[in-house]
């Protein structure tokens, strides 16, 4: 992968990054809130920061599954302005059904969010040139659709089990020796 396209999806226009912000290995996803498989990678998420204390993870919210997924991007983007990321994320990938307005405030709700806020807070510019970013960069790539996980120059395409996914950051940490 040339440089500049790793600096721009690795460092730039940044959700949340999770682990080891210096870790020696980032791992990215981008993902939907819509997505049944990116739902069902989240406990292997969790289970990788965990476990490797070296692991850098960026989320990049690619909502392309229409109005509601994009409005959970913008207000997931919103909710690290009030340091609620996590229980935020989690929430909304663990809605059963369509994850959009009405499901994501009654998440923000349960995981403390001042509501008032993160409205006002989804209509910064910034948001929405960090969504933007992680269009382009899948457009860029090619990337056909999510999960997308990205680690050095490996990628995988859909559901991932966790073996699978150590197993790429292990790829990258053995390409590095």
């Amino acid at each position: 992968m040339p440089p500049d396209l790793r600096q721009a999806l690795e460092r730039e226009q940044l959700g949340a990054v999770l682990g080891n912000p210096s870790g020696d290995v980032t791992l990215t996803e981008f993902f939907d809130y819509n997505c049944p498989y990116c739902r069902a990678s989240v406990a292997d998420i969790h289970q990788l920061i965990s476990e490797d204390p070296q692991l850098r993870i960026v989320l990049r919210e690619w909502p392309v599954f229409g109005a509601g997924s994009l409005y959970c991007a913008r207000a997931s983007l919103a909710s690290l302005r009030q340091e609620k990321f996590w229980p935020f994320h989690a929430g909304l990938m663990g809605i059963k059904g369509e994850a959009d307005d009405r499901s994501a405030l009654r998440v923000a709700e349960a995981a403390g969010l001042d509501i008032s806020r993160l409205r006002k807070d989804m209509d910064n510019i910034e948001i929405a040139r960090q969504i933007e970013h992680s269009w382009l960069l899948a457009e860029k790539m090619g990337l056909s659709g999510t999960p997308t996980f990205i680690a050095g120059d490996f990628g995988a395409f859909g559901k991932q089990s966790l073996d699978q996914l150590r197993s790429m950051i292990a790829d990258v940490r053995r390409s590095r020796s």
